[in-house]
């Protein structure tokens, strides 16, 4: 099992049914990105889908970072996901980049309960631009 994190907590994870990119011309709206996919192979399916899930192996893998970035760069508006250890520290980052939510397993939510994470969901105001301009 697994929780999804946003800016208004801890949430249920509902089952999801989606295809990796070597699949991705079955899709049916979702697609399971890996950390190594290149997300130039998804722009052409990009306004068809509805939910891309990145995957996140480890917390001190930040490639699905720049995997979300490129993605709302090229246009995608759908749901994007980041799917794995992500630790509470970076949740500003993962919503900076573009990710509306993260997908964390029920240890890692049991280490760091949904406190940690609200402590951090006003991530628009705390970047130092921000603190720059105040």
């Amino acid at each position: 099992m697994s929780v999804i994190v946003n800016d208004q907590g801890f949430q249920p994870a509902a089952a999801v049914s989606a295809v990796t990119l070597a699949d991705i011309a079955a899709h049916q709206g979702t697609l399971d990105l890996a950390q190594t996919d290149d997300p130039a192979s998804v722009l052409p399916y990009l306004g068809a889908l509805k939910l891309i899930r990145v995957a996140f192996p480890a917390f001190n893998d930040g490639r699905a970072f720049t995997i979300a970035r490129r993605l709302r760069m090229a246009g995608f508006t759908g749901h994007l996901r980041a799917v794995g250890p992500v630790i509470a520290d970076q949740y500003a980052m993962a919503r900076r980049v573009g990710f509306d939510d993260v997908e964390i397993p029920d240890d890692l939510a049991a280490r760091q309960p949904q406190a940690q994470w609200l402590a951090r969901a006003d991530w628009q105001a705390h970047d130092y631009l921000a603190r720059l301009k105040a």
